[in-house]
This record gives C-alpha cells, structure tokens and sequence, in this order.
C-alpha cells in the first residue's frame, strides 16, 4: 500500500538564542491533512518557539519544513499567507475596530481573488460559524475574553488557509469557554496546530498530541497514545489518570499540594 504522503513533515529541527541556548533541539514528526495537533509541555520547553518556526514567523536556521510538499524555507510571503494563518497569544487589534472590519482584515492576503461583494459574503458565513454574526459592530474593547478569542480565530479563518497554527488558544477563557473555543477548532476540517495547556483537553478535541519538554520532542502520536500516566508524569511531573464517568474515561491531573520548608522564617 502507497503511504499517504504527510501534510505537514518536520524533519531536524533546531533553533538557537543569540546567546546559543538551544530553544529547538532536533524536532521531527509527519503531521497528516486535516489533524488537530496539540503541543504541551512544562513553561520554556520551547512550545511557543516551535509554533513561531512552524508557521514562518520565526525564519528556519537548521532543518527543514515541509507543507503539502512546499519547503516552508523557499515559500514567498505572498504564498505563505494563502496557506497559513497564525492566532497568536499577543494579538492586541485596536480596541476601536468594528469586529466585522477586524476579521474582514484576514482577507487582505486572498481578497483579489473575489469581487468585494464575494468577500463580504464569506466574512458574513465566518462570523456566522464562530457564533458572532449578532455583534458584528461591536467594537474590539467591548468584547469579552472569550468572544475577543473567536474573533481572532475568525480573522484567521478569513485567509481560508489550510494550516492554522494557535498560541493557547483558551488561556484567560473559563471553563465553558474553552469547551466552545476547542469545539469550534475541532469542526473547521483543516489541519490545526495548536499550543494547549489544559492536558485534560486534549484527548477530547485533538487527534495527536506532542509532548515537549527541555526544547526536545519526547513523545508524538494519537493523542490517547501520547497522554498516558508514564509520559504525563515523566514530562510534568504529576500524576495523570483516567476515572470512569457516564460511560466515557475523564482524564484528570493528581496534583498535589507541596511542602515549602521554613517559608515563614524565608518571609521575615
């Protein structure tokens, strides 16, 4: 049987400071068409480093990246922003901006390809999908955490890429709104790459999971696969387990309090 060739193919990846600390030591993995790939571990891993060279934000130095079987290195920028979209965690649009004109915004890279009425249209059916097509003239500064998340994924999903990268895209957000930011991330039908926190997220809503830590890959694959006890607790150092709930399996983290020594007399 032909093997499907991957969407996504990483191969040697590295990425040094300028003071030569490696942020990136020698990432591979094949990522194929239309999985949701989710990215964690431990604060500095390099999680953030590698979504910045995945997406070309930060230029390649060593290894390569391969999408649909384009090197990332030898794509123009032109080329690039048809095919890739970046939610980032330092979005900060000016807060008097209509939302409808913010995400209409994210068609600047494709809007000649359609009349100006076509690209209306298809702003109207992304901000009907992201569930904000009734606060269409809210301003930016109005919006609250979670309706402010969509709007960026909408202005992402107005470049109609293939390949949507997003920086922790539930962090601020409470509980039942990172449900609804990962639901909507999950019915796109576009290969997704995303930064996650939340371990027990995971498995819910993406199909492969990446454990990172100390700037290495140290585990890739089904995300079921990736996210058992032995890897969460070599990678975070807490217990990670499965409970029984309503006929499904709840992932849950054991954490567990710390004793501080002599923090009282640290403090005086």
């Amino acid at each position: 049987m032909k093997k499907t060739q991957a969407f996504l193919s990483v191969r040697d990846l590295e990425y040094f400071s300028l003071s030569g600390d490696a942020l990136v030591s020698g990432l591979s993995f094949d990522l194929q068409q239309g999985a949701i790939l989710a990215i964690a571990g431990p604060n500095g891993a390099g999680k953030s480093t590698l979504l910045n060279l995945l997406s070309g934000t930060e230029p390649l130095a060593l290894g390569e990246v391969l999408i649909a079987g384009s090197s990332l290195r030898k794509m123009k920028a032109r080329d690039r922003a048809g095919l890739i979209a970046l939610v980032s965690q330092n979005s900060a649009p000016d807060g008097r901006l209509r939302l409808q004109d913010y995400v209409a915004l994210g068609q600047l890279p494709i809007a000649a390809r359609r009349s100006a009425a076509q690209n209306n249209q298809a702003v109207e059916r992304i901000l009907e999908l992201t569930g904000l097509s009734q606060m269409t003239q809210k301003p930016m500064a109005q919006l609250s955490g979670g309706e402010r998340q969509r709007a960026h994924i909408a202005r992402a999903l107005a470049q109609e890429p293939e390949l949507l990268f997003l920086d922790e895209p539930t962090n601020h957000l409470d509980p039942e709104a990172k449900g609804r930011i990962l639901s909507l991330v999950a019915a796109l039908g576009i290969t997704v790459v995303m930064v996650v926190h939340d371990l027990v997220m995971i498995p819910e809503f993406a199909t492969h999971a990446a454990l990172m830590k100390s700037t290495r890959l140290v585990a890739f694959g089904a995300a079921r696969d990736v996210l058992t006890p032995e890897n969460v607790q070599a990678t975070f150092g807490v217990s990670y387990l499965n409970l029984p709930h309503e006929g499904r399996m709840i992932p849950v983290l054991d954490i567990r309090k710390t004793k501080i020594q002599n923090l009282k007399e640290n403090l005086q």
